[in-house]
């Protein structure tokens, strides 16, 4: 008997100690709190799409909650920064693709156990790997960037608005008419060097090789080549040939140069396929029927054909200092979910990475084109230029606009700086 009471004693303190053990434990999970920082979660376009993760994410995980902080955009990568050099602050972070995310990705998780489930559903891997192949963010979207035109401003200047061009030559005539009928060829707004990036990686997606756009990601092909510098030289041409309003570099490209475009001020503007800047935008403001989409041609080169420049546009990453790595990891997969895709494509009309949304039901004329050019892109070019480059760059095409230096010294600095990153 005074065995089986000493079993039945220890046996209770065993309970005793095995729910004090899992009371704690359910009590940390209720207080933990996954914090995500992003520059969207904000936006009343995003919003419904940010509600239905944190929604369906804490409805999964009872007593863990999402905290959304939105950084302001222009110093995003600055506070990232902070926060990664101090190893605290945000559990999941929000990256664009390309050298944003891959000149970051010490500072992130491996994810490639945690999301073999998603490879075959979602797209746009290759930007958020590292060299080994190993991936460190899930993305979210397909981003990639358009000539959106306003038909009517076509029609009013003597021009087909169901004939886009295939060639430089082309698009500079389109742009001399337009011109002469007192209208503005391009919207412009290069105040952060943004409008130089599209621009130059707009000419380029069709005008460089497969070999040629490779040895751009790896630092070997110059920005003295001729490839390059011919782009260089036509991003100042077209400022003489007067297809900017004047200001292009005291004028934001978000959102005064896509408002502007919006207020029918001007006939092109270099856009991007999603969520912002995009097709649903400009359908809003110019009605659908008005709104018209193409590819920048090369400036030279090419094979003839024009591919919608676009990849992997932004994905979730989970820092190596979160305390919550496995539920972290989780949350980043959350965002690439079909039903909280679903919405974020309906809602904002972002380009999904889930291969699984419908999009079947999209009326928009310059939507269809953007869809139906996903199966054959070419490569974003700013993509895959280093941070140190892009920033020179941003430096660069301002001076170049205002004569402050020549084609021929603004390359030959851009070398300089592309020599210097490849050797980190």
């Amino acid at each position: 008997m005074k065995t089986t009471n000493r079993i039945l004693r220890a046996g209770t303190m065993l309970a005793t100690a095995l729910v004090m053990t899992l009371g704690v434990a359910a009590s940390a999970k209720a207080d933990t709190t996954l914090t995500v920082w992003d520059w969207k979660s904000g936006d009343p376009t995003t919003t419904p799409y940010y509600d239905k993760v944190k929604a369906d994410f804490e409805a999964a995980h009872p007593g863990v909650t999402v905290k959304f902080v939105m950084q302001p955009h222009d110093q995003y990568y600055t506070l990232l920064g902070t926060a990664i050099a101090a190893s605290q602050g945000p559990d999941v972070v929000l990256v664009h693709g390309g050298s944003q995310a891959k000149e970051r990705i010490p500072a992130f998780s491996k994810l490639d156990d945690k999301v073999a489930d998603l490879k075959a559903r979602v797209a746009g891997w290759d930007e958020f790997a590292g060299a080994d192949g190993s991936v460190y963010a899930v993305p979210i979207s397909i981003q990639g960037l358009a000539v959106y035109y306003n038909k009517e401003l076509y029609k009013k200047a003597g021009l087909d608005p169901e004939v886009t061009p295939k060639t430089w030559a082309e698009l500079d005539a389109i742009c001399a008419k337009l011109k002469a009928a007192g209208t503005t060829c391009f919207a412009l707004g290069n105040k952060e060097g943004y409008g130089a990036d599209f621009f130059y990686s707009a000419a380029a997606a069709n005008a460089l090789t497969a070999e040629q756009q490779a040895a751009w990601t790896t630092g070997d092909l110059k920005w003295s080549s001729p490839e390059i510098k011919a782009i260089v030289q036509k991003w100042v041409d077209t400022q003489k040939d007067g297809w900017y309003a004047e200001g292009a570099n005291s004028t934001a490209k978000f959102m005064d140069e896509y408002q502007s475009f919006e207020r029918s001020e001007n006939a092109n503007t270099i856009g991007l396929l999603s969520d912002v800047a995009h097709w649903k935008e400009f359908d809003e403001f110019l009605e659908p029927q008005n709104v018209g989409v193409y590819v920048l041609p090369p400036v030279s080169g090419g094979d003839g054909k024009l591919r919608m420049p676009l990849a992997g546009g932004i994905g979730y990453a989970v820092t190596k200092f979160s305390p919550n790595q496995d539920l972290a990891a989780e949350l980043a997969k959350s965002f690439a979910a079909t039903p909280a895709m679903q919405v974020f494509f309906e809602s904002a009309g972002a380009v999904p990475s889930d291969t699984a949304v419908d999009t079947s039901k999209v009326e928009s004329p310059s939507a269809k084109v953007v869809l139906g050019s996903l199966s054959d892109g070419a490569p974003l070019l700013h993509n895959n230029t280093s941070t140190a480059e892009t920033e020179e760059w941003h430096r660069q095409s301002q001076m170049l606009f205002t004569g402050e230096t020549t084609v021929d010294k603004a390359v030959a600095r851009l070398d300089e700086v592309q020599a210097q990153a490849k050797k980190k």
